[in-house]
């Protein structure tokens, strides 16, 4: 594997979640035997002809970066800059965001604070965006924690929830940290994973059927069907992160391979191609993402080019070089966000018709 920079690790975890996120979009929602039917073949964007866009997946994952480049310090200045942000992706009328996150944005409007905005809901919408702080913080496992725990809270209390996202930051800062040549050694990998969460029973079962399933190894397909998710992944948090680190583990280094087996699992296939684009980017540095997925991504203001940028600035402030957000043409994004719903209402209806 050739040499890979900081920055370009930057660039790979945030391009590679936006592009896997676009890529697995069109087939959201759909079992993996009519995701089959559908889409055979190798993955390419279909949501506007062969164009891709981003869903909140990757927009949680920009205001992620954009908050720590503003409060990466201090974990409550954080969570009260994200808090904000969270409140103006809301007014720009964003499609497909999850039932708990929307309570949790409407209770921040209505007053509550940053720490007790959350509702009670172990779903998928905090692992989905803690990858950036995994990378900002490689360094240091007691802000990594302080800054995964106040990006949780903001919209999910129930402790899965943020196991599951400590799980993909730890996991991102040990390639960023390590920079590594070859997936970690499996015993030690599961062990740290599970003492994220020593007293959970079900997250010590699923880190045990983990273990095995590597051992064996059993195809990511497999690994899911062992899980009862045979029919897809769902967005139960225990579901997506399992199955997200699997696949990066089994296809460490192949960027395409990660992204398509996990993909050809069906069911929640933006957040779960999101998280493992994240990993398998952050391991691979961008310019290892194929370039035709690259290149059909074509969502904006929050563009490729700016994403690139935003990788740039987010490695020199985790270097400790201070950056500013970085500034973008935002007053676009609510008429980007209207013409993405009817885009998102047009393949809703298409499903209507076969194949079934």
């Amino acid at each position: 594997m050739h040499t890979i920079s900081l920055e370009q690790r930057w660039q790979g975890l945030l391009l590679g979640l936006s592009v896997s996120d676009a890529l697995g979009l069109p087939a959201e929602g759909l079992s993996q035997r009519r995701g089959a039917r559908w889409y055979p073949g190798r993955w390419q964007h279909r949501l506007i002809g062969r164009w891709g866009l981003g869903s909140d997946d990757s927009e949680h994952a920009w205001l992620v970066t954009q908050s720590l480049l503003a409060q990466g310090q201090e974990a409550d200045a954080f969570a009260r800059r994200l808090a904000w942000g969270l409140r103006g992706w809301l007014l720009g009328a964003p499609a497909g965001i999850g039932l708990a996150t929307l309570r949790a944005i409407i209770k921040l409007w209505c007053g509550y604070s940053p720490q007790h905005s959350g509702v009670y809901s172990a779903g998928n919408g905090a692992a989905m965006r803690v990858a950036p702080i995994g990378a900002f913080f490689a360094h240091d496992s007691t802000q990594r924690q302080a800054f995964v725990r106040a990006s949780s809270r903001l919209t999910h209390t129930d402790e899965r929830a943020n196991t599951g996202a400590l799980a993909i930051a730890d996991t991102i800062a040990w390639i960023f940290r390590e920079q590594p040549q070859q997936a970690p050694e499996a015993k030690g990998f599961c062990q740290h994973l599970r003492d994220l969460a020593s007293q959970d029973e079900e997250w010590q079962h699923l880190l045990n059927t983990f273990e095995q399933a590597l051992q064996k190894p059993l195809s990511v397909k497999d690994f899911a069907a062992q899980l009862g998710l045979s029919s897809g992944v769902t967005g139960y948090v225990y579901h997506t992160v399992p199955v997200a680190l699997y696949a990066w583990y089994r296809h460490f280094g192949d960027f395409e391979s990660s992204v398509q087996v996990v993909l050809n699992c069906g069911g929640d296939t933006d957040t779960v191609g999101a998280i493992t684009g994240a990993l398998a980017g952050s391991s691979v540095g961008v310019q290892q993402i194929p370039q035709d997925w690259k290149q059909a991504y074509v969502d904006w203001p929050r563009s490729r080019t700016q994403l690139c940028h935003l990788g740039q600035a987010a490695a020199q402030a985790s270097q400790g070089q201070a950056q500013a957000p970085l500034n973008y043409f935002w007053p676009a994004l609510l008429p980007r966000n209207l013409l993405f719903m009817l885009i998102v209402l047009a393949h809703g209806l298409r499903r209507l018709l076969p194949p079934y």
